[in-house]
């Protein structure tokens, strides 16, 4: 069925991907968005429900940047309140009611911290009335907010609720709720959400020039990565969305830009639930910004670390030194302190900040700019990942402009991503569900907060395929039928994309997904068409990643982290 059809699929696999490089290559789009994250995603999906012929390309797999390695909340960024960025929180808090109430409730799930007090009275006082604000914005979006609102706790009921804090760290609490996502599993759901809706979509497809008529932009000569074909894509609009690459994509028409972003780097840490007893989350302050713990499943995130880095962008690695701030901060308020052997994952992101005066990146700002550098480009950058809708419909609306006849607005506030629609009614029937499959609950559950109603079609697959409900190896809450999924529905394409992104078990095994890679890959290959020899080359590519990484976590310095990380060869094309 051609993609300009009313009828579609939510289907993502090699078939649709093939069919999206093709239109790339021989049609003219209307835009064409450069940059698979989260912004890119979204725009991609602004445009596309717009009414626009829309492409999009992205160097690796969806998420495979900043977009995957952040602290997965959704949340207003209440550390803002204090930097009187008022108008940056309200917004935020809006996006995190739509998200959780409309866009992706099976993706984005309430979470509660307790921030501990440490002197009795001023400091009640004050951060009380920063969280009374918090609320308050929550409620100007014209709905309610879809969590509830903070709550004043004594000694003795911070205690009650995490009875491994040390006693002594702490005067009282208050208690505030925030979302939390998977963010690779959003933004891989986006870029299906985005085809679903007519975007033309590919992964592994590099962009290494701009065409230009004149001073003008009208496509860029891209790479498939996938099967080594270079060929050109034409389009009225180009909109650059690399996040921490955007000043290297800009580079590539020649000009400086009117800003640069800086990249940040940002460490967190995974450690088993079962290391310390608590129902809440934590929000500490640090010298320089703020310090998480967040539940996450079986696991607590523990981060972030915020340092400038100039080195690889594609592989940012984290230290010992970043390890071990980590957890002498965490260690300051838990009674029995966490060490390195507790430690079961570690990752590093870059956030990409708008540079300005400030030599600091944690001073650095988080709003986004959207700017049209040359006609035919527009740059869109800065910002944050729960603001990514806005800074898309910005993106869009600046492309638009230059665009001949009347478009649409924007109406990604209304659009739910795939599997949302129904969630509630799924959730309800989930033992009835469950009693049919014969599998537990919580199986059932786990399923419906990554896929929502898709659910059915992984159970489909286990109607046919009863092997398919086996757990993976070292990585229990991790079923095979999810990596058949992942090849056929999900756009992954390699190994790494189902165990790093589509799965999170290279930083929830504690062997980092060593055990569960021989079976995922034998999943893949019979799904992509592998044999034995490329199959050897995923596995082996994979086990280098890791091997890489935790070596690269015992470095001192930034620069030996990097050498060290980058020893592990990438997978190349055919």
């Amino acid at each position: 069925m051609p993609k300009d059809s009313v009828t579609r699929s939510s289907r993502l696999g090699p078939e649709e991907r093939a069919a999206a490089v093709e239109t790339l290559r021989t049609k003219e789009l209307d835009i064409l968005v450069v940059g698979g994250g989260i912004v890119g995603t979204g725009s991609a999906l602004d445009a596309a429900t717009r009414g626009l012929r829309v492409g999009m390309v992205e160097a690796r797999d969806w998420a495979s940047g900043t977009s995957s390695r952040s602290s997965k909340l959704v949340h207003g960024g209440i550390r803002y309140l204090e930097q009187l960025d008022f108008r940056l929180v309200r917004e935020a808090l809006i996006e995190r009611g739509l998200l959780l109430q409309r866009i992706a409730p099976h993706l984005v799930k309430p979470v509660r911290f307790l921030y501990p007090l440490t002197k009795p009275i001023f400091e009640r006082i004050y951060i009380g009335a920063g969280m009374l604000l918090y609320d308050l914005f929550s409620y100007t979006g014209g709905r309610p907010p879809g969590v509830p609102h903070h709550r004043h706790l004594t000694k003795r009921q911070v205690l009650r609720a995490i009875p491994s804090l040390k006693s002594t760290a702490f005067t009282g609490g208050l208690t505030y709720y925030d979302a939390q996502v998977d963010d690779a599993r959003y933004v891989a759901n986006l870029a299906r959400t985005a085809s679903f809706y007519g975007a033309h979509v590919a992964s592994r497809v590099r962009v290494e020039g701009f065409l230009k008529v004149g001073e003008r932009v009208v496509g860029v000569k891209a790479h498939d990565l996938e099967t080594g074909e270079r060929f050109e894509i034409r389009a009225r609009q180009v909109v650059n969305a690399t996040g921490v690459w955007t000043d290297d994509t800009q580079s590539m028409v020649g000009e400086r830009g009117q800003f640069k972003v800086r990249a940040s780097k940002g460490v967190h840490l995974v450690v088993p639930r079962d290391r310390f007893q608590s129902k809440l989350g934590l929000l500490l302050r640090t010298e320089k910004s703020v310090l998480f713990v967040i539940p996450w499943g079986r696991h607590w995130l523990i981060g972030t670390t915020d340092t400038d880095w100039n080195l690889d962008k594609a592989h940012p690695a984290a230290t010992a030194v970043d390890i071990d701030y980590l957890l002498e901060r965490v260690n300051e308020v838990l009674a029995v302190p966490l060490t390195r052997d507790d430690v079961e994952g570690v990752y590093a992101g870059l956030r990409p900040l708008l540079a300005g005066e400030s030599d600091e990146t944690s001073k650095l700002s988080r709003e986004h700019i959207v700017a049209h550098s040359v006609p035919g480009l527009v740059v869109v950058a800065g910002g944050k990942w729960t603001t990514y809708r806005i800074m898309a419909k910005d993106a869009i609306d600046e492309a638009v402009a230059a665009l001949d006849g009347k478009v649409s607005k924007s109406i990604t506030q209304d659009i739910a991503l795939l599997g949302a629609e129904g969630y509630q009614a799924a959730w309800n029937k989930r033992s009835k569900i469950a009693r049919a499959f014969g599998v537990h609950k919580v199986r059932i559950e786990h399923l419906l907060n990554r896929y929502g109603v898709m659910t059915d079609e992984l159970l489909d697959l286990i109607r046919a395929r009863p092997e398919l409900q086996e757990p993976l190896p070292g990585a229990d809450d991790y079923i095979g039928a999810e990596i058949v999924y992942a090849a056929t529905h999900e756009g992954a394409l390699h190994l790494d994309d189902v165990l790093a992104r589509r799965t999170r078990i290279s930083i929830e095994a504690w062997d980092r997904g060593v055990s569960a890679a021989p079976v995922a890959a034998a999943l893949m290959a019979g799904e992509l068409g592998w044999d034995a020899a490329r199959t050897r080359v995923e596995i082996d590519t994979y086990l280098s990643r890791v091997a890489a990484e935790r070596a690269s976590q015992l470095q001192p310095d930034d620069a030996s982290a990097d050498r060290v990380r980058l020893e592990a060869p990438e997978i190349v094309a055919e």
